[in-house]
């Protein structure tokens, strides 16, 4: 579908529940994102520039096998935790994205879980930085085996929400994460500029241009007439 049909004013879906990534979609981590992997990718004799087009939406374990496909994994999962406690220590430059503060008051009601890459300390560091209330439901690095892609995590958050996938719409800015949300059954709505040229359901550049209606059947989503 163009994208151009995508933010046309006025565009809505319907949904049960809402399933959120976080970094990207209502967090705005980049700042910690590129200033950790730009080094550690400069520590791996690798290019800056390529590190920080793959490591978006997926978890640091994979990102690393990506990037170095002959390193054994035992070791990307050490090189993984000390990434980890390396973004949990940073958050100068955390903040919310434009609109997720509303966004997040807008649905409180409405059954709604975090689906993230992140582990479950960085998750909590990040959306308190951010100033975002963490949902009740919730699903982390430590909660999954597999990271997305794999739509593993959206399919534990909409079971442990009561709600069949395709009743769902996942939020998401990446590939990965999207290429997950579309594996799990559910549409999409895109947040942001990685997302526009993914091909979601719909798209925003942030959260001030969606509307959000909660009723007793669930939740319509609108692009926002400017």
């Amino acid at each position: 579908m163009p994208e151009s049909t995508l933010t046309t004013p006025g565009s809505t879906l319907t949904a049960r529940a809402l399933l959120l990534d976080m970094d990207g979609t209502i967090v705005n981590s980049d700042a910690v994102v590129e200033r950790c992997w730009r080094e550690w990718a400069l520590e791996h004799g690798l290019d800056p520039v390529e590190t920080l087009k793959v490591v978006h939406g997926r978890q640091g374990h994979m990102t690393m096998a990506h990037l170095l496909p002959d390193r054994p994994m035992e070791q990307n999962h050490t090189e993984n935790a000390v990434m980890l406690a390396r973004e949990t220590a940073d958050m100068e430059g955390v903040v919310p994205v434009a609109g997720a503060p509303a966004f997040m008051a807008a649905l409180a009601e409405l059954p709604h879980a975090l689906v993230t890459s992140a582990d479950a300390a960085l998750a909590r560091a990040r959306m308190e930085a951010a100033g975002l209330p963490m949902p009740a439901v919730r699903v982390t690095a430590e909660s999954v085996g597999a990271s997305k892609p794999d739509p593993e995590g959206f399919l534990k958050g909409a079971a442990e929400l009561g709600v069949d996938p395709a009743d769902c719409v996942a939020f998401e800015d990446s590939e990965a994460g999207i290429a997950a949300a579309r594996a799990a059954g559910m549409r999409v709505v895109g947040v942001g500029p990685r997302a526009g040229r993914l091909g979601p359901d719909l798209h925003v550049e942030d959260l001030t241009s969606l509307e959000l209606t909660v009723s007793g059947a669930g939740v319509r989503l609108r692009v926002r007439t400017p």
